[in-house]
């Protein structure tokens, strides 16, 4: 091969060793943007992440959420706890957010928390050992009230009329929500024939707070019912043992919340019905006899107690069909935990004082004494 070919070939290898240097380049420079590229992504998603994950889960949220505080809990287990609750969207932004605030020292305890609270209102309220937040109201709903008077509350408290309150829980389609979504409290016994109002004593009385101007009417009555829900499981293991079911013992409570005025009455009340169903003596009770003729009377009359309707205990053998009203905590464990005596009457002086008796001859004696007008 002569010179002239040998310097061809070395520059046909030179130009196609630029090329692959050139197609190598290229390569470099399509990684290198590519990877830019990546980063810049994973950076304005990771971005986005956390600037979502720094806000409320949901700030419309009025539902509570409740979420123990073990003693002795680490700043990274109460963010995992308050992630798993649904309180907060990722729990180590939770964590890195809380120490960049330099807040780390929470207290035990038990917290109603929502997912409307922002991370400085969890933290405020982690740090006090109080939920740290205003509502927008409050509404408050004694014990003792039927679905009706409820209504005139929330009529009054929010946007909405009683009529749209009442034709609310009285709803088919509401009710048979309720059912599913609260299967232990809100049974089939609530459609049984004869009950007025399917959901009469299944909203719990409390005080209930709203972060919102106008919370939808269904989300205030779920509340109410699931507070309910909350209540009544506490003692799954006692109606059990009991063998009553969750209509019986919120019928039973609704009796003791209207005739009671303290607590040690509520007790004793209780047994006195117990007492008289044992025998099968009717309770005879005025309430009832009230929520049949379906008005309020300071009085109730001979004629009153003669009035044919299924929550008539006069009338009727056992307990009513359904609740009465709405009943509190504390008439609920009256149920569950009544005093042990062997009293089938009582009465309530004009004082309000109530007066137990064993007999009837006894009873008599305690209305002449306490109820008779001195002539």
């Amino acid at each position: 091969m002569d010179n002239g070919s040998k310097k061809q070939e070395m520059f046909s290898k030179m130009q196609e060793r630029k090329s692959e240097v050139k197609i190598v380049r290229k390569i470099v420079a399509i990684i290198a943007i590519v990877f830019v590229l990546l980063l810049v992504i994973v950076g304005f998603l990771g971005y986005n992440y956390v600037k979502s994950a720094l806000k409320p889960v949901d700030p419309d949220s009025t539902k509570t959420i409740a979420v123990e505080v073990p003693i002795g809990s680490s700043l990274s287990s109460i963010s995992t706890l308050l992630e798993k609750k649904g309180v907060i969207k990722d729990a180590r932004v939770f964590k890195y957010y809380a120490k960049f605030k330099n807040e780390s020292q929470f207290q035990a305890g038990t917290y109603d928390l929502t997912k409307a609270m922002t991370l400085d209102e969890l933290i405020e309220s982690l740090k006090t050992g109080k939920v740290y937040r205003k509502p927008v109201f409050t509404m408050t709903i004694p014990e003792g009230l039927t679905l009706e008077q409820i209504g005139n509350i929330v009529e009054k408290k929010t946007p909405y009329t009683q009529k749209e309150f009442m034709d609310l829980v009285t709803s088919d389609a509401f009710v048979q929500k309720m059912m599913a979504n609260y299967p232990e409290l809100v049974t089939d016994a609530v459609l049984a024939d004869n009950i007025r109002y399917d959901l009469e004593g299944y909203l719990f009385p409390a005080t209930y707070s709203y972060f919102e101007e106008k919370p939808s009417l269904e989300s205030i009555v779920e509340e109410m019912i699931g507070a309910m829900d909350k209540v009544v499981k506490n003692y799954s293991d006692l109606l059990a043992e009991k063998q009553m079911s969750v209509h019986q013992l919120v019928t039973f409570a609704s009796l003791l919340e209207e005739e009671a005025t303290a607590q040690t009455d509520r007790e004793t009340i209780a047994s006195v019905f117990y007492n008289r169903l044992d025998q099968g003596m009717p309770l005879q009770t005025d309430p009832t006899v009230l929520y049949a003729l379906g008005s309020h009377k300071n009085r109730v009359l001979y004629e009153d107690l003669e009035v044919e309707n299924a929550y008539n205990t006069y009338k009727n053998k056992g307990l009513p069909p359904g609740p009465i009203a709405g009943a509190g905590k504390s008439s609920i464990e009256a149920v569950l935990n009544p005093s042990s005596t062997d009293y089938l009457y009582f009465l309530a002086d004009k004082e309000g004082v109530n007066h137990f008796s064993k007999t009837y001859d006894e009873h008599l004696q305690k209305v002449e004494k306490y109820l008779r007008k001195p002539e």
